[in-house]
């Protein structure tokens, strides 16, 4: 299986968040999660002082850009490259260059490789987040998302949830 990596969209100023929205929308219609593994919009928080009071605020860090991680193929470069909003991959031509992880550690990404010990059917208890203290049965694990996704009752039926490693710990 390809290797995800993290590329750069550029996008018409102001619709980062927009973009971001539609391309998280179509993943999950086209079931793309193990493919497009996450959408970032990088922000900065800062403190803005407006008539004598200061304000935090949160400030694009790239105006104008969308970070992807994702396995780049033909099918996933055409979900973004044809999502409104977005002008194009940067790169040179229509060629796309991922990002490095120096690049990456340099805009405050850090690269963690995480070894979980889970495996399907192991139980496991919710220590955060509204699920706290709920324990369920792993159903699937998406080790690109450093996720797994767990089985609770909600209203009398099974729902599938979806938690991150850090936030279950093995009964």
């Amino acid at each position: 299986m390809a290797e995800a990596n993290w590329y750069v969209v550029h996008t018409y100023s102001g619709y980062e968040n927009k973009v971001k929205v539609d391309i998280e929308k179509t993943i999950e219609n086209r079931n793309l999660q193990d493919q497009i593994l996450e959408v970032s919009v990088p922000m900065q928080a800062v403190v803005e002082i407006k008539n004598g009071v200061e304000k935090a605020a949160d400030k694009k860090m790239f105006p104008g850009y969308v970070l992807i991680h994702m396995i780049m193929n033909d099918d996933t470069w055409y979900v973004v490259r044809n999502t409104r909003g977005v002008t194009g991959f940067v790169g040179p031509g229509s060629k796309p260059v991922p990002l490095t992880e120096a690049e990456m550690e340099g805009l405050g990404f850090t690269i963690q490789d995480v070894v979980v010990d889970f495996e399907l059917g192991d139980t496991v208890v919710v220590t955060s987040g509204a699920w706290k203290d709920t324990v369920g049965a792993i159903k699937s694990i998406n080790e690109g998302k450093k996720t797994i996704t767990i089985n609770v009752e909600m209203f009398g039926r099974e729902t599938p949830v979806e938690l991150a490693f850090t936030e279950v710990k093995k009964m």
